[in-house]
């Protein structure tokens, strides 16, 4: 059985969705998941249902891709075996697309491009692809490949990373400034009920806390890769970092009274965005931070300044 996650949208995945539009081929799905590939005999006597029912609904999963049909040589003749191509399927509803105005300048960081950190084990470094490095060893965290990490996590401690501020090209000053990325507690194994209070610094000047509420691992991330062990972190919470001029807020909720004033954002050629977990807080429950190809959000970390 074939082990990938398909995501279609609603727009793009119509042909996908009129095939699974059938009770029949639902369980022909389910039967070929349960009892491995099968021809189409195998799969008629199972659900008791004529051959040639059978093979008007096989085309049509054929078409969506949902399923393959490879011909083998059988003691007589030859016979047509189907195989599922998908384990998973993901149905996205994509939101309309926002045109961001002249005043917003957004700012893409991968996550392996941190400009400095300290961090203290458990913690590790993964791409797509696999483990970077050495587990719970944090000098892996200097090893050249990490520019190639999706997913990172550590006890304590911080990374940092630098954006240059494209406000400065424009002579425009900064009204606010958002980061955007996708966040959850660290635990060996995981704890949906494992709180850890995640700070953020920017220039220096301590932003407030977001206390994440566990380490969620209940289900597979919607892009998390199919190699990750499913006892592993999956996903996290997509949270909004906001700092303006009455305030900073974590998706609307006020966390301090720094003001965007505070980080003097004209004065600098970059922002430093420090993102961790003290070992004195009191819920040290470490972090997980996810990129693309991790998670649910397939995102990297987004810095977002509103300027006028």
């Amino acid at each position: 059985m074939s082990d990938k996650l398909l995501v279609i949208d609603v727009e793009n995945g119509l042909s996908v969705l009129k095939a699974l539009g059938s009770d029949l081929r639902i369980n022909i799905l389910k039967n070929l998941h349960a009892n491995g590939p099968q021809n189409l005999n195998e799969i008629a006597e199972s659900l008791g249902i004529a051959q040639s029912t059978i093979s008007l609904n096989i085309q049509s999963l054929v078409d969506s891709n949902l399923i393959r049909v490879e011909t083998k040589k059988a003691i007589k003749g030859n016979q047509k075996i189907c195989y599922v191509n998908f384990s998973e399927i993901l149905i996205k509803f994509k939101p309309e697309e926002q045109v961001l105005d002249a005043n917003i300048i957004d700012v893409v960081m991968p996550l392996g491009l941190y400009t400095n950190h300290e961090v203290t084990a458990p913690c590790g470094l993964c791409s797509t692809e696999g483990i970077i490095g050495l587990l719970d060893v944090p000098s892996t965290y200097l090893d050249p490949d990490r520019m190639r990490t999706e997913l990172l996590w550590f006890t304590n401690g911080f990374v940092e990373y630098q954006f240059p501020n494209n406000a400065q090209f424009t002579n425009k000053q900064v009204e606010a400034i958002e980061f955007n990325l996708e966040l959850s507690s660290e635990v060996p194994g995981t704890n949906s009920n494992w709180p850890s209070d995640i700070f953020l610094t920017v220039n220096g000047v301590r932003i407030g806390t977001w206390t994440s509420p566990g380490d969620f691992g209940d289900k597979r991330g919607a892009f998390t890769p199919s190699w990750w062990k499913e006892a592993g972190s999956q996903y996290g919470k997509r949270k909004t970092w906001r700092i303006g001029q009455n305030g900073s807020y974590v998706d609307g909720i006020r966390i301090s009274d720094i003001t965007i004033e505070d980080l003097n954002i004209s004065d600098h050629h970059s922002v430093r965005m420090r993102i961790g977990v003290d070992e004195s807080a009191q819920h040290p429950g470490g972090i997980n931070i996810f990129g693309k190809g991790f998670g649910n959000y397939n995102q990297d970390i987004l810095m977002r300044l509103h300027t006028k």
